[in-house]
């Protein structure tokens, strides 16, 4: 006989799909399972719910087993106070340490239930306990581990909340469907701006993660009309995206397509471009002086809206703000995430799968590229969170500016 552990699952379980999945997780380590209930509720829109025994060859196994069903939104039913261990060494976490999920959490220490504060996948729990005696759980990343930190091991005195969330196959859609040309401004678009809008009116903060594409698409002029509009807090962006920016700002954009400049000597402007921000000293510095005319940097800056510029080894200059180290990148932009109501992704892969990454999987999110796999792998995070447009970024600036800003006109 090995390890055993009767598990619940509540939500959607057959029409997204995640029954399926979780007995193939079982699988896959190597346990086994008996379904001792399964109830399929009474009308479509009931939600479902199985009791499942698994089975480990081992208590190690069954720990790693019960921590990927959690993943899935997958609890125990018995509910002991959660184990903790020291670390014994700056940046690295014990050995059996609970692997976070993004999804709502609580431990249990001592009897009662804590929240974990700010939800992220792929860390440790760090339990911190103040002398007046408050208890405090929080996500720690490997790289901020410290000796002596508590650090909750095993998966026990777990549990986490799956947000609701609509079948999967309706996570992804095209601007160019078969059925209803129209679509990108009768429902799309207005699904994600009234997203924007419920965000707003609960107080939180609209953060935006965008690629260089967004430039090339001519996406600029529709962008700094949100950004004027008010309807972005923060932006998350490579060196890549800001230096072309700045680059079509400052030696000008083609009156066709307002696309950036032509690059017959090579990377000639661009590299003038940084060298130009970097002479002023920062982005703000040159907006400030006069320097950068115009652009979404220069919108950000006159408007007082937060951003995060992390580098990767292509970079030209790179400009003053990026953060060249991307440890201290990661940390940046973990610093931002918090009121976040809605986040969109525009045409970048590193920066989109980073930050969906950091965020709790309670904020949704909507990722917009003209590659589909691209979209399918943000959309997917497992928490049904995510909506994927595949379409030109540009075109769907245009839109939304049009549905947000009330005295935008196209071009």
């Amino acid at each position: 006989m090995g390890a055993r552990e009767t598990v619940e699952v509540t939500g959607h379980l057959m029409d997204s799909g995640i029954l399926s999945r979780v007995l193939d997780d079982i699988r896959e380590y190597g346990g086994d399972f008996v379904i001792e209930e399964f109830d399929v509720g009474r009308d479509a829109h009931d939600p479902s719910s199985a009791r499942i025994t698994v089975e480990a060859p081992d208590y190690e196994a069954l720990q790693r087993l019960l921590m990927r069903l959690q993943t899935r939104g997958v609890n125990q039913l018995s509910h002991g106070d959660a184990a903790v261990a020291t670390a014994d060494q700056d940046g690295v976490l014990p050995d059996g340490f609970y692997a976070t999920t993004n999804l709502e959490t609580q431990v249990r220490l001592g009897g009662r239930w804590y929240d974990v504060d700010n939800p992220e996948m792929d860390c440790g729990l760090v339990v911190e306990q103040a002398t007046s005696g408050d208890v405090r759980v929080r996500t720690v990343p490997l790289s901020d581990v410290v000796r002596g930190m508590g650090i909750v091991v095993g998966a026990a005195g777990i549990q986490v909340t799956v947000p609701s969330h609509r079948p999967s196959a309706e996570t992804v859609a095209s601007f160019h469907g078969e059925h209803d040309p129209e679509r990108p401004q009768t429902v799309l678009v207005r699904q994600v701006a009234d997203g924007m809008r419920h965000a707003r009116a609960a107080g939180k903060r609209l953060l935006w993660v965008a690629g260089p594409g967004l430039v090339h698409a001519g996406g600029v002029p529709a962008m700094v009309a949100l950004v004027r509009g008010g309807w972005v807090d923060l932006l998350f962006a490579g060196n890549a995206m800001a230096a072309l920016d700045v680059e079509t700002a400052l030696f000008g954009a083609s009156p066709e397509s307002n696309a950036p400049p032509g690059h017959e000597h090579g990377h000639e402007h661009r590299v003038r471009a940084v060298n130009t921000i970097r002479k002023a000293g920062s982005i703000e510095r040159a907006v400030r002086d006069g320097v950068l005319p115009s652009g979404v940097m220069r919108a950000l800056v006159t408007e007082g809206k937060r951003f995060v510029l992390v580098g990767s080894v292509r970079d030209d200059g790179p400009l003053p703000e990026v953060h060249t180290d991307v440890v201290e990148g990661q940390r940046a932009m973990r610093a931002e995430i918090h009121d976040i109501g809605y986040c969109l992704m525009m045409a970048t892969q590193l920066y989109a799968v980073a930050t969906g990454s950091l965020l709790p999987a309670s904020v949704p999110l909507v990722c917009v590229d003209i590659n589909p796999a691209m979209v399918t792998r943000l959309a997917d995070r497992g928490t049904g969170q995510g909506r994927g447009i595949v379409t030109d970024v540009g075109l769907f600036l245009e839109q939304l500016a049009l549905e947000l800003v009330p005295d935008y006109r196209r071009g």
